[in-house]
């Protein structure tokens, strides 16, 4: 059995799974057989901040909240799947991510708003020692981080969506057998090609939406109603 880092303290619902963080911060009956809204965290949910790690350089993209609000309003689980390199080459460490998700949440309850789940994956090709890994299955684009999320949480993935700067994240999504996925322009979305790359995604039975920003994704999600 791999003995993994962990961070000197786990949060409230918080586990490596395999190497996986693992986050579930709502009770199952609150998530059962409902369709989630999966979001990529760095560059949709907040600014890109290369590597995120200081509590200092946390800001939410514009109308995040409401958003994340929204959702919480219409009993949609709200769950982050989300790349995190940084930590496998040794960049930072799980307890500088627990810190920066401190203040994500923190900043969110300021605005009305909850996350029901964060999943981050850690693993690269790149990564060191333990984190030494050619393919994951949990590292989008491959679904296993979603996944993981119907297996803790009972997510019902056919129903829904995810939002993400980047193809390989709305790829995971579709990969997950979602209902659609979203690409936005903030963070990595708008470096040359990635619409283009996240739109080729898109077929008939994987609708895919281009907007600005997480706060316009509201407009195409249709299972999500302004407050």
């Amino acid at each position: 059995m791999t003995n993994y880092p962990e961070p000197a303290a786990f949060p409230p619902g918080a586990s490596l799974t395999d190497g996986v963080w693992t986050q579930v911060l709502s009770p199952r009956q609150a998530t059962q057989g409902r369709p989630a809204l999966f979001l990529d965290r760095d560059g949709v949910l907040v600014e890109e901040a290369h590597y995120l790690h200081k509590v200092e350089n946390v800001q939410l993209t514009p109308n995040a909240a409401q958003v994340v609000k929204a959702a919480n309003a219409n009993n949609i689980p709200v769950i982050l799947v989300t790349n995190q390199a940084g930590v496998g080459y040794g960049y930072f460490k799980w307890d500088d991510f627990v810190l920066v998700q401190a203040q994500i949440l923190s900043d969110l309850a300021q605005g009305g708003a909850h996350i029901d789940g964060v999943f981050a994956c850690p693993f690269h090709a790149k990564g060191q020692s333990v984190y030494a890994h050619k393919d994951h299955p949990a590292r989008k684009p491959n679904p296993g981080m979603l996944h993981l999320a119907q297996s803790l949480m009972g997510i019902d993935l056919q129903s829904s969506w995810i939002v993400g700067d980047r193809s390989l994240d709305v790829l995971a999504g579709k990969n997950a057998g979602l209902q659609g996925g979203v690409h936005v322009l903030t963070g990595h979305g708008s470096k040359e090609g990635e619409r283009e790359a996240a739109l080729n995604v898109g077929t008939p039975s994987f609708p895919l939406k281009g907007v600005q920003n997480l706060f316009e994704a509201m407009d195409v999600l249709g299972f999500l109603k302004k407050p």
